[in-house]
């Protein structure tokens, strides 16, 4: 029954994965690449490692660029008869994550990231020193590129400037003096874009969400705020939800406060609850106890509590009894209880045991002692063995 944050993150990889969100966690074993031609780049046109990724099989043009990015990006496109990359970097939001290839290979440098080929996402997770994976300080630099064939952008790609990228022999625009302000412009298109839009995980609209929520330039933020108006899709509003947690800050608090309070959706109430389980913003657990107590939706009330004990622990405890004591909805009273079980056992444990013997529902009694027995605790054990002697 033993939970701490760090396994929970890991375990919430794979449902963020298979709810569409853009948290990739794949592994792909380095045994399987293969020997590419040497980059065909000369010295006259070769970016610089300090301005762009190490880029490897690639045939790569750097230029600064002279005008609007969208008029460039467009006419760039529009001459794409076949497939070939365009990219430039920005800086991104502030904190510690790394941004790599789904190629990482579980070494303290990202993978090589293979932009052509098999199915390949980004892991955008925060940085843990035992994972050593890259942590980028402060505000870190990434990569945008962007991939067109037939006349058409259809892919997103984002990436640390220190991955090593392998363009599979494709022409590579590589673009200088990007403003941040006119990337958010162009990647916003594509995310409110109707034919972009859609449940793929790798859809140019999430792709491109993922890119714009990471970017640190200020203007992210409204543009995130536009997509979780009640007339935006469903898909689009949980999706940003999560971002303006994991990415956004104080402002990004804010306008989850607000989507807590009048989101018409359950649904999209629900990911809100878990969006500020992963803000770092203190008040964030306030909204948390909040939705746990008054959300008209019993689901969504279940669901703040079961995040409120993997975020708070002792801090949410009387959140989660208060739920178990007073909530008028069996179904959520024994989500409460679930959620005691989430936390540390020192804290769990004696209030499962409290709940098993005093509560006077016995659906909800029930519910506790099939969580203890699920534990390893002695005291658990103890309360059995005085059960089973009456």
């Amino acid at each position: 029954m033993k939970r701490n944050w760090t396994i929970a993150r890991k375990t919430l990889g794979v449902a963020l994965v298979a709810a569409g969100l853009a948290w990739g966690f794949a592994q792909l074993g380095g045994d399987t690449w293969r020997a590419h031609a040497a980059a065909q780049v000369s010295s006259s046109q070769a970016a610089s490692q300090a301005d762009a990724p190490n880029f490897q099989n690639a045939k790569v043009e750097t230029r600064t660029l002279q005008g609007s990015l969208n008029e460039e990006a467009r006419r760039w496109a529009e001459g794409a008869s076949k497939a070939r990359w365009l990219g430039y970097a920005v800086t991104g939001v502030k904190g510690n994550r790394s941004i790599c290839c789904s190629d990482y290979n579980g070494s303290d440098r990202c993978g090589r990231c293979a932009l052509e080929g098999r199915r390949s996402g980004v892991s955008i997770d925060p940085s843990d020193e035992k994972t050593g994976k890259v942590r980028l300080e402060g505000s870190p630099q990434m990569a945008v590129m962007y991939r067109a064939e037939g006349g058409k952008i259809g892919r997103v790609r984002i990436f640390s400037l220190q991955c090593t990228v392998d363009a599979g022999g494709l022409n590579v625009l590589w673009l200088e003096g990007v403003n941040a302000t006119e990337s958010v412009k162009v990647l916003e298109k594509f995310v409110t874009n109707g034919e972009a839009a859609g449940d793929e995980h790798e859809s140019i609209g999430k792709s491109a969400l993922t890119a714009l929520a990471l970017h640190g330039d200020p203007s992210a933020d409204g543009a995130l705020e536009s997509f979780v108006s009640p007339n935006r899709p469903e898909w689009l509003r949980r999706e940003t939800a999560f971002w303006l947690g994991e990415a956004r800050g104080a402002g990004g608090l804010r306008t989850l406060e607000k989507m807590a309070k009048t989101d018409p959706s359950p649904h999209v109430r629900e990911q809100v609850a878990f969006a500020l389980s992963v803000s770092s913003e203190p008040g964030a657990l306030t909204e948390m106890i909040r939705m746990a107590r008054e959300d008209s939706d019993g689901h969504v009330r279940g669901q703040a509590l079961f995040w409120l004990a993997q975020k708070a622990g002792k801090k949410a405890e009387s959140a989660i009894t208060g739920a178990i004591q007073n909530d008028p909805d069996t179904e959520v009273k024994k989500k409460a209880v679930f959620a005691l079980s989430q936390m540390p056992q020192d804290e769990g444990v004696p209030k499962l045991i409290e709940v098993a013997t005093t509560n006077r529902n016995p659906e909800v009694r029930k519910q506790a002692m099939f969580w203890l027995g699920q534990s390893d605790d002695p005291r658990a054990l103890e309360f059995f063995e005085k059960v089973l002697s009456q």
